[in-house]
């Protein structure tokens, strides 16, 4: 999931999903069906849609109010990923895709999974979007505390910490 995400370098502008054969490869090399056709032009409009949403809620993870027609498009795309429980041979469960699934339904299915086992191994509000505007990079947030902001503190963190700096300094100066 964090994979899909970090598909765009805001700050690059860099893409890996910049057309539909870019998605197939994209979803092709996590092991992903493409199935027997291309993917379209639709498939990667909901490809998208799907990365934006999910890094509006690793936002609202940070603290930022998401919108609700953010939420409402998230949840209608992932209620199109059916998932199965699997139990191995140790007694563990693990939430997996629905089989028989291609495209862009088997990357949403995946998605689905993903979120729901890392929502109960309790490690999906630490999955964040940083707080650049543009960055918005998402990391695993492994502060202590779990109240991380940027991705990195040596670049993002210190270009904010620089800004509030020389904004609390003009706000000093006298006239």
């Amino acid at each position: 999931m964090q994979d899909l995400v970090n598909t765009v370098d805001l700050e690059g502008g860099s893409d890996e999903l910049r057309s539909p054969a870019g998605l197939s490869r994209w979803m092709s090399g996590r092991g992903l069906e493409v199935g027997r056709g291309e993917l379209g032009p639709a498939d990667l409009a909901e490809a998208l849609a799907l990365r934006e949403a999910l890094r509006e809620v690793c936002l609202a993870h940070s603290g930022v109010d998401m919108p609700t027609a953010t939420l409402e498009r998230l949840s209608g795309l992932l209620a199109r990923g059916p998932l199965r429980l699997d139990i191995d041979a140790e007694g563990v469960a693990r939430i997996r895709p629905g089989q028989g699934l291609t495209g862009v339904p088997a990357l949403i299915a995946a998605t689905a999974a993903a979120v729901a086992q890392a929502t109960v191994e309790g490690t999906w509000p630490r999955l964040k979007a940083c707080a650049s505007d543009t960055c918005r990079w998402v990391y695993y947030d492994r502060s202590p505390a779990g109240r991380g902001r940027w991705c990195t503190m040596a670049i993002c963190g210190s270009r904010a910490k620089m800004r509030t700096y020389r904004k609390n300094k003009t706000a000093r100066v006298p006239d």
